[in-house]
């Protein structure tokens, strides 16, 4: 597990680095693929109208009216469609997408609201509306290109690419309907819901550099300088890692990062500490830093943990009253410490090219992320013998697999529920049947 996640982490930051936070903040966005697809659908258009001119130039040329009299007649039943087409599709769109939101606010609020962001980040929920408008746009394209003179010596274009490009939008439309439905009915069951943010989370743990001597090793000295931060407060979302690399590498320095990934930031307070010469310029640093009103995957291990505690709070609530939604979140909470048991964290150290250090970034330890997963849902798990079962076999499977020297937060968080249960059965059979270890809860 470990060689193929630092296979990976290698392979990937290779491959990524660089375009990294601008990739992942346009994910986060839902204004470009459309926007995107409108301006393509203009060029497609374009190049679709040439083509269709050139046909009839050369049909004209060669002399071949008859060819030309059937394109028109043709054209005349390919205008109906496509005017029908037109008239449609933006009412198809309206539809669809309404019941989407009413869709996305009843995952949001029997989950919650941070899944929000798996519906934005749907591939194919951009794809779709990307390709509704498009199709829309190349509609009203289209119908401006009919021309209205009949006689086909003096006719000047006829749309027959156009109307079948359109005809092939129509087509690429429904498919892309019927997997947006599937996708989003899928993106409404808890399962999948967790398996995404699980997904995600590993993609965090598998990009994170994994660091090489001992524990204290290339680790910096005191600090020489501080930049504070000067932009606007919120949450710190990621930091354009190979930036900072080589503005530390042009100044002979070694920049340590303050706040965590997901911290809240305002004006003033440290960002970056510096290490073996002067703070880089203002101007150096532009652009490195990237705030946000909420948390994201990007560079943040701790926010897939976060997310699945959360759910599992919720389910445990007197108003949903759900454990099993609850084990399900507790089955992803285990693997994800499980992938993480033997991974070294606190910080994350970024190279240059030459193998030297020049970005610290700090990343949770062992014992937060086990707090993390376990401690609210622990608190909330007293009273329902499924999860204290569940998470009591966790918390074996986790003892089996980790260093010595991280056993103890596993070892607290299970004397702390076997406390709890033992202060709150009303029966001894009660108590020994909540503590006995199961995988699946109850079964």
């Amino acid at each position: 597990m470990s060689d193929w996640m630092v296979t990976r982490s290698s392979k990937a930051g290779r491959r990524r680095r660089a375009l990294s936070p601008l990739r992942e903040h346009l994910r986060d966005t839902f204004w470009f693929a459309p926007t995107a697809a409108m301006v393509s659908v203009f060029v497609v258009w374009a190049g679709a109208q040439a083509l269709d001119t050139a046909i009839v130039e050369a049909l004209q040329d060669d002399r071949d009216y008859d060819t030309l009299d059937e394109l028109l007649r043709f054209a005349d039943d390919a205008k109906a469609v496509v005017s029908a087409v037109g008239s449609a599709m933006m009412t198809f769109i309206g539809v669809v997408f309404s019941i989407s939101l009413v869709a996305v606010q009843m995952a949001s609020g029997q989950f919650t609201p941070r899944v929000v962001r798996l519906f934005v980040r749907s591939r194919i929920t951009k794809a779709t509306f990307a390709v509704f408008l498009a199709t829309f746009v190349l509609t009203l394209l289209v119908l401006t290109s009919f021309d209205s003179v009949d006689d086909p010596r003096a006719v000047t274009t006829v749309p027959l690419v156009q109307s079948v490009l359109t005809l092939c939008m129509v087509a690429l439309s429904l498919l892309l309907f019927v997997l947006y439905v599937n996708t989003t009915l899928r993106l409404m069951r808890i399962s999948h819901v967790i398996a995404r943010i699980a997904t995600e989370s590993f993609r965090v743990a598998a990009s994170m550099p994994v660091p090489t001597g001992g524990p204290d090793a290339d680790r910096p000295g005191s600090a020489t300088a501080r930049v504070p931060h000067e932009g606007r407060a919120g949450v710190l979302r990621d930091v354009h890692i190979a930036r900072l690399v080589r503005v530390a590498r042009k100044h002979g320095v070694v920049l340590r990062l303050i706040p965590r990934i997901g911290d809240f930031v305002v004006p003033g307070t440290p960002l970056l500490a510096v290490h073996g010469g002067p703070a880089p310029s203002r101007r150096a640093l532009r652009y490195t830093i990237s705030v946000g009103v909420e948390r994201t995957y990007h560079q943040d291990l701790g926010f897939g943990l976060r997310q699945l505690s959360d759910i599992a709070l919720r389910a445990l609530s007197s108003a949903v009253n759900d454990p099993t939604t609850a084990v399900q979140a507790l089955d992803r909470i285990v693997q994800l410490l499980a992938a993480l048991s033997r991974r070294p964290l606190d910080a994350a150290l970024h190279r240059d090219r030459g193998g030297a250090v020049r970005l610290v970034q700090p990343v949770p330890g062992w014992t937060e992320l086990v707090d993390l997963g376990f401690t609210e849902v622990r608190g909330c798990a007293v009273g329902n013998p499924q999860v204290s079962r569940r998470m009591l076999a966790g918390l074996d499977d986790l003892l089996l697999l980790v260093p010595p020297e991280r056993r103890e937060p596993l070892l607290r968080h299970r004397e702390l529920l076997r406390q709890a249960v033992d202060r709150s059965g009303p029966a001894p059979a009660d108590r020994a049947f909540a503590l006995r270890p199961d995988r699946q809860g109850i079964g």
